[in-house]
């Protein structure tokens, strides 16, 4: 288990190397706003949340907790991301804009001491609504 966290810490200063250099999410992902995030393609189980930086999809997982964010490769249409939280936990994180309005983010890691997997469905539905 050391191995594998020294690895990804590597990995993870690689990472920052990328991200000096101007890598990002993906270009054709629309920005803040309100939200649909799943975990059924279809958006049974839809949760709708006001988001002021989209990249919080990344760390799903752990979106309430600080975490430092890496983007290790993008494109217009692809990013792939790996962060580490304060207090524990990390994931990866791979966004594919499917849409500019929709995105389907694969993510795995390790959350309370356990590993986690999942795939997300997200779409923006418009700006956020007062609460």
């Amino acid at each position: 288990m050391e191995s594998l966290h020294r690895l990804l810490r590597f990995g993870a200063c690689a990472g920052i190397a990328i991200l000096a250099i101007g890598a990002s999410l993906p270009s054709t992902m629309v920005g803040p706003g309100e939200w649909e995030v799943s975990k059924t393609v279809n958006g049974s189980d839809g949760e709708k949340v006001c988001l002021s930086d989209p990249a919080l999809l990344t760390q799903w997982e752990h979106r309430s907790k600080q975490c430092e964010r890496v983007i290790l490769s993008s494109s217009p249409e692809h990013a792939e991301v790996h962060y580490t939280c304060n207090g524990g936990g990390f994931g990866t994180s791979r966004v594919d804009v499917l849409t500019p309005r929709s995105v389907k983010v694969d993510s795995q890691g390790i959350s309370g001491g356990y590993p986690f997997a999942f795939v997300l469905h997200a779409h923006r539905i418009g700006p956020c609504q007062p609460r």
